[in-house]
């Protein structure tokens, strides 16, 4: 079984949460393309960058929580439960100060070692049903 923590998935996650986003330089190729949900993709580190210091705006207690992680050669393939509160709006989703509990699938393309390319495959309907205005 592989120890998700060495994992170039485990390891892009947690520097995301931890908001130390200039490790995404030595994780992400500069070109990286992100499949994300919410019209959340990007093309490019900085702009992964950018989306990830808005969430942490939004939500400042997210957590990915790795359940496990499968590697194939160049692939890495994560199950995530991710956590936190919805303290503001973020890609239309209404701040209501909810906490929530989703379940999170992320595939990455690995080349030399980075992320080249990814797919984030998120709960979305169970996150507004749990962040929904009471």
């Amino acid at each position: 079984m592989v120890d998700p923590r060495g994992t170039v998935v485990y390891r892009w996650l947690a520097a995301g949460d931890a908001g130390d986003l200039d490790a995404f330089d030595d994780l992400l190729h500069a070109d990286v393309v992100i499949h994300a949900p919410l019209g959340l993709s990007t093309t490019s580190a900085e702009a992964e960058k950018t989306v990830w210091a808005e969430a942490l705006a939004a939500m400042p207690d997210i957590r990915h929580d790795v359940q496990e992680v499968l590697v194939d050669g160049e692939v890495e393939m994560a199950r995530v439960v991710v956590t936190g509160t919805m303290a503001s709006d973020f890609a239309g989703v209404e701040g209501t100060g909810r906490s929530f509990l989703i379940d999170q699938a992320v595939i990455t393309h690995l080349r030399d070692g980075r992320v080249a390319e990814a797919w984030e495959i998120a709960d979305i309907a169970a996150l507004r049903e749990q962040v929904a205005a009471g």
